[in-house]
């Protein structure tokens, strides 16, 4: 989601996620035909709260230099299909907010929307065109401008997970073919598919790492299987909706357990199975802290955030 706030003329976008009560903070540097590099990285426990841990981290960081993408916390939004509406662009948003009416928990005057172009593939005649809608309550947004305000921070847009990961994924493109990427958070997994820097596909999965590594053997294996399952019916889905569309990998995030998951999956789909390693195609020499893959794992949305384009 963009915001209509002044941007600087830094070249640098520094992404900040709220966990609970931690603060994740990625600064990315990029220039023309340079790899990004990542230039701060930060994370952090609020105490005693934290718009005060905040202030004192924006402070000490010197945050307000470059531009500020918030990160908002996976549960704060909806992620929808919703039927193109036949409107002119600049109405485009207000008629997906009615579309909305009979899928929101709240009123969709409560409602802030924005749209995400979903490519269109070859279809039956009399199918209509879909998009992607982004709807979270405006009272969180307004709660997140606040929350920056305080600190002398003016953001210049606020993110979402799904394109933040599709950040990260863009970086392993290779010429026309897709790039799926699985990352995995304590509680939930997300997949996205993803081509020439346009989001195709996002799922939420109900496993997460937790319950992966705290989980016996024998037991793990059946969850193992399970996911291969849901991603296999998601790549087919993809591969029924965009079939002139080739995903040349799946890419998933380092965790105790991801290479036991890779060997599981590499059995299961057809595509190539890779573990992600930022250090291929993001500058990572200045944070000691992630030449750890498992950091680079937990971490990986934020710095997706942090490679936001103009």
């Amino acid at each position: 989601m963009k915001l209509s706030r002044t941007r600087t003329a830094q070249d640098a976008w520094t992404a900040i996620a709220l966990d609970g009560r931690r603060l994740d903070i990625a600064r990315m540097q990029t220039g023309v035909g340079q790899r990004p590099r990542l230039s701060v990285f930060s994370t952090i426990q609020c105490e005693p709260e934290v718009p005060s841990t905040l202030r004192r981290v924006a402070k000490e960081l010197r945050l307000e230099k470059g531009r500020i993408n918030a990160l908002l916390p996976h549960g704060d939004y909806d992620l929808l299909p919703v039927e193109a509406p036949e409107v002119p662009a600049e109405e485009l948003r207000t008629a997906v907010r009615w579309r909305l009416k009979d899928v929101l928990e709240y009123p969709p005057e409560d409602a802030t929307i924005d749209v995400l172009p979903l490519p269109q593939s070859p279809s039956p005649a009399g199918r209509a065109a879909q998009l992607i809608a982004v709807a979270t309550r405006s009272e969180r947004i307004a709660s997140c401008i606040e929350l920056f305000d305080g600190a002398r921070l003016a953001l210049s847009a606020i993110d979402i997970h799904e394109m933040a990961q599709r950040n990260v994924a863009a970086l392993f493109e290779e010429g026309e073919r897709a790039v799926a990427m699985v990352s995995f958070s304590d509680k939930r997994g997300l997949l996205t598919v993803s081509a020439k820097g346009q989001l195709y596909l996002a799922r939420n999965l109900e496993i997460g790492t937790e319950v992966m590594e705290r989980t016996a053997a024998e037991a793990r294996s059946g969850l193992m299987d399970r996911l291969a399952l849901e991603l296999q019916r998601s790549l087919d889905h993809f591969d029924r909706q965009f079939g002139g569309l080739q995903v040349s990998r799946l890419l998933v995030t380092p965790f105790a357990q991801a290479d036991a998951l890779r060997v599981v999956l590499a059995e299961s789909l057809y595509v190539a199975v890779e573990i992600l390693d930022l250090a291929r195609v993001i500058d990572l020499d200045g944070v000691p802290a992630l030449r750890d893959p498992e950091a680079q794992g937990r971490h990986v949305r934020v710095i997706g955030a942090a490679l936001r384009s103009l």
